[in-house]
């Protein structure tokens, strides 16, 4: 989790981003944060945070409500810029790339390091125009059929929906619309998948589902997923990482490491207070 030391090749995000191949699991991290800081105007709600994401893995970010989980989950695919009056200090490296870097292309970042979001959000469109909008809109030349049906099966998702591909999205449960939601995200060969609480408005058999995706598609992508529920922490990722607020309200990081030793043999006395329900 700490930082990896080799640079690697440079990269040109105004031509296009590596795929998933370019990071081997256990090898380089695929996302490094250094010194990072983000603001809303002036307040500041991250402060000072270095990370590194390894590829291939789940990282849980854990912490109290208002710690800046979210916005630090944010900050990886530069949705924080749609926000007016924000900005970033520090930087955010994919393979070693400044995402923040002069010239680099913000819709380019968004379709290699995808998000889903807390509550299940499908267009309001069929099942399968779901799955092909952004494949449409990154103008993808190949067999649409084929990339929706691959994208519904790495979602769990196809033999729930085969035969009603031209049904609304908005007609599925809502453990469906999340694997649908997934679904989309994944037709854009992302690299990174960015998961904002995905199960907190499921139930719990949806949740689980949820989970044993997650399990599935690490074997192909590095997911961040932000979390309140200490359980799924413990029960879906290889890393964790524990934030709090300071004096000032800024987020920051308290600890991070593998999820088992976090869970069982924190290193500070408020991760352990907090993983134990002491607090938060």
């Amino acid at each position: 989790m700490s930082p990896n030391t080799q640079s690697p090749a440079p990269i040109d995000l105004t031509a296009g981003l590596p795929g998933p191949e370019a990071a081997e699991p256990g090898g380089e991290s695929v996302v490094t944060i250094k010194d990072l800081s983000f603001y809303y105007g002036r307040f500041r709600a991250v402060k000072d945070v270095t990370l590194a994401f390894e590829a291939r893995k789940i990282t849980a970010l854990i912490g109290p409500s208002g710690c800046g989980k979210s916005t630090l989950l944010r900050t990886l695919n530069r949705m924080n810029d749609l926000i007016t009056g924000t900005r970033v200090e520090g930087r955010v490296e994919y393979h070693g790339v400044d995402l923040y870097g002069k010239g680099v292309d913000a819709v380019e970042v968004r379709r290699r390091i995808g998000m889903v979001f807390q509550k299940p959000n499908p267009f309001p469109k069929s099942i399968y125009d779901n799955v092909a909008f952004g494949p449409r809109i990154n103008g993808y030349k190949g067999d649409m059929d084929e990339l929706v049906e691959s994208s519904l099966r790495r979602a769990a998702l196809w033999d729930d929906v085969k035969d009603k591909l031209r049904q609304s999205g908005l007609a599925l449960s809502g453990g469906q619309q999340q694997r649908l939601c997934i679904a989309r995200a994944i037709a854009t060969s992302p690299d990174v998948i960015l998961m904002d609480e995905p199960c907190s408005a499921l139930d719990p058999r949806s949740t689980l589902q949820i989970e044993e995706l997650m399990f599935e598609l690490k074997e192909q992508y590095t997911i961040l997923i932000v979390t309140h529920n200490m359980q799924q922490a413990a029960r879906a990722s290889d890393y964790t990482v524990f934030m709090n607020m300071a004096d000032d309200r800024a987020g920051h990081v308290v600890e991070e490491g593998k999820t088992l030793d976090i869970f069982t043999n924190p290193k500070n006395q408020l991760t352990e207070d907090y993983v134990s329900g002491r607090f938060g």
